[in-house]
């Protein structure tokens, strides 16, 4: 994806932090002269390189930057080291990464040709280590050939390359970390059994556990884990993540991945508003945005839905925002839609517009919300313009050869067709379209980007069978949904209705004291 541009670089609020600080001491008094800020905490990496003793602590913290996706600040730490030893080809090869932030999006052109300018800095300079060359040479595989090679393949390619890395140097812990991190990087969607994302999991637990302190290892445990299959596996590392670079505003939020697929909704509200909170303090509003979605997508389910709507005002005070930027753009527009979906406000999401400048797999999610909205309160006409432009969005999608947008494209287009034809007393065609469509979700997983589909199409089936009167079928929906997502309120809420229709009272009271804990 292209890089998340901040309203103010990374150093500058780090910057602001500093004077603040320094404001602060200055009129405190005398006493208070040798105060200084909280020291910084990113966890402990060791890189070894050949580069310049002097620059090892420099490059050592800007690893440990990438490992929290801090891309920014590692960025402008890696050009320091090689401004300080411009013998350091490992420095190019980590400003190079920065530029690619794989479990995101692909990069886009102007971020693929300063990655691959700085990756051939890096092989224009004499390199003694050959752990050095194997690092470069994968992200070379990476970064060349992007106007003819597609995204996966040249993903793929990197990830063979650090295969060979990792096997050369079987106990060289960050040769295993960043090897670990391209086998979820490269891990497809559809592969329900998780085979790359679990192979990276026996990597990273045997290091997690020798190297408890280690960004990396914890981080990317969590995305390995990021599953209804493989989630409870996760918690651990989850809860220490934070603790271990609680400096990183990612790593505050990356906890709430794993919440998130347990329902456990408090700490996930924990977790993502100190992640809001760290993230604009530092004027990164790409991860302040990343939080605020998880936080509103917790406060619902929680039921404070009043949290929720402050969460989402707030957003006018952000100014102009624009799709173009993938993290911006997706939950700048999924907030306002989970909120008005899920709050059954369909005068609200009937209303909504697309962002400036918003791709179609962002601006489809506008469009889904109006079609629903318009058909779900009884103006199914109404919605064939935004079916129309569901369509026209995944077009453009298959033919950008980005699979996995465009399959969720015509997810969103089957519900939103579903409820028209409920609405226009096609019953039977409606149910199913809409279970194709669930049945087509739940075939693949999500991507780290979101918390989840806006209201899942399992959940909608469940919502449809009810309102026809269907209540056994409704239920059984609602129960697979739940496994899928534990703890979601909507998914609850039609559960207890299902199960107080069929007769069953004690299921009934027993899904509303979950609904009530909850």
């Amino acid at each position: 994806m292209a890089r998340s541009r901040v309203s103010a670089p990374v150093r500058a609020g780090m910057k602001r932090l500093f004077i603040a600080a320094a404001l602060v001491a200055g009129v405190s008094g005398a006493a208070e002269m040798h105060s200084h800020p909280p020291p910084e905490r990113l966890g402990t990496v060791s890189f070894a390189t050949s580069c310049a003793p002097g620059v090892s602590r420099n490059f050592q913290r800007s690893v440990a930057l990438l490992h929290s996706f801090a891309y920014d600040a590692a960025e402008k730490g890696f050009q320091d080291v090689a401004t300080a030893d411009p013998a350091c080809a490992m420095a190019h090869w980590g400003a190079a990464m920065s530029y690619w932030h794989q479990l995101w999006s692909a990069p886009d052109a102007q971020d693929l040709g300063k990655g691959l300018a700085e990756i051939e800095r890096a092989q224009k300079l004499s390199v003694r280590s050959e752990r050095e060359r194997q690092f470069i040479a994968a992200a070379a595989a990476f970064f060349r050939d992007s106007g003819r090679s597609p995204h996966l393949v040249r993903a793929k390619a990197y990830q063979e390359g650090m295969r060979q890395a990792a096997l050369s140097n079987p106990k060289d812990t960050e040769t295993q970390v960043f090897y670990a991190l391209a086998l979820i990087a490269t891990a497809q969607p559809e592969d329900r059994t998780h085979a790359n994302q679990k192979l990276a999991a026996s990597i990273l637990e045997p290091i997690y556990s020798d190297h408890p302190d280690h960004p990396g290892a914890a981080h990317y445990l969590i995305h390995a884990y990021d599953s209804t299959e493989l989630a409870p596996r996760g918690l651990a590392a989850a809860r220490a993540y934070s603790k271990i670079a609680p400096s990183a505003p990612h790593a505050l939020h990356m906890p709430s991945h794993i919440f998130t697929r347990l329902g456990l909704w408090d700490d996930s509200i924990a977790s993502n508003s100190a992640a809001r909170a760290a993230a604009r303090s530092l004027g990164d509003v790409g991860e302040e945005l990343h939080a605020m979605d998880y936080l509103t997508y917790a406060y619902i389910q929680r039921g404070r839905q009043n949290d929720a709507r402050g969460v989402v005002a707030s957003l006018k005070a952000m100014g102009a925002l624009l799709g173009k930027d993938f993290k911006v753009g997706y939950a700048a527009t999924a907030m306002p839609i989970r909120l008005s979906m899920e709050d059954h406000k369909w005068d609200v999401a009937a209303a909504l517009q697309p962002l400036p400048e918003s791709p179609p797999n962002i601006a489809s999610l506008v469009y889904w919300a109006r079609a629903v909205a318009k058909s779900r309160s009884g103006h199914p006409r109404d919605a064939d313009d935004d079916i129309a432009q569901l369509r026209k969005c995944q077009q453009q999608l298959q033919a950008a050869g980005n699979a996995y947008w465009a399959k969720q494209a015509e997810v969103l287009t089957q519900e939103a067709v579903a409820w028209q034809q409920a609405a226009g007393s096609q019953a039977q065609e409606a149910v199913k379209t809409l279970r194709q469509a669930a049945d087509e979700e739940d075939a693949v997983e999500k991507l780290p980007l979101t918390p989840g589909p806006i209201v899942p199409a399992r959940e909608q089936l469940g919502d449809l069978l009810l309102t026809l009167n269907q209540p056994q079928q409704a239920l059984k929906e609602y129960q697979v949904a739940l496994v899928g997502a534990p703890g979601r309120r909507g998914s609850l809420a039609g559960a207890v209705q299902a199960a107080e229709k069929v007769g069953d009272v004690e299921l009934a009271d027993r899904l509303q004291a979950t609904l009530m804990k909850d």
